[in-house]
């Protein structure tokens, strides 16, 4: 069983992460308004759909953390090789920053901004 009071706690943590409002991050998630409302008021326990609607709209939310406070939020960022499209054609984050490096400058970070309003930011150590 979850403790309803620290789950609305950890809720409110991700919405107020991204900067949405109750009805904002609703629409995101696909939920009507009042769920959201129901839920951080207390008055409905969330449904597992609800869990996993936000887990999959916002993915640097973890399973464990959201449902039992366990691990970190937001999550660490991957180390997997990601595939960006440049001008050439699609390769991956690593070879382009290796060929970027390459030349006379050297690359300090990279950010990557998502059409929801997120982003992923990768340093180069």
């Amino acid at each position: 069983m979850i403790n309803t009071e620290d789950f609305i706690k950890r809720l409110q943590k991700v919405i107020d992460y991204y900067g949405e409002s109750a009805s904002s991050f609703a629409e995101k998630i696909g939920v009507q308004r009042s769920s959201i409302s129901h839920i951080l008021s207390g008055r409905n326990k969330p449904s597992l759909d609800f869990v996993l609607k936000v887990l999959s709209s916002f993915p640097e939310v973890e399973l464990y953390w959201l449902m039992n406070g366990k691990g970190t939020f937001p999550s660490e960022p991957r180390t997997e090789s990601y595939v960006l499209e440049n001008n050439e054609g699609t390769t991956s984050s690593s070879k382009m920053i290796q060929n970027l490096n390459s030349s006379d400058k050297t690359i300090e970070r990279i950010v990557i901004f998502y059409k929801d309003g997120s982003f992923q930011n990768f340093e180069n150590s």
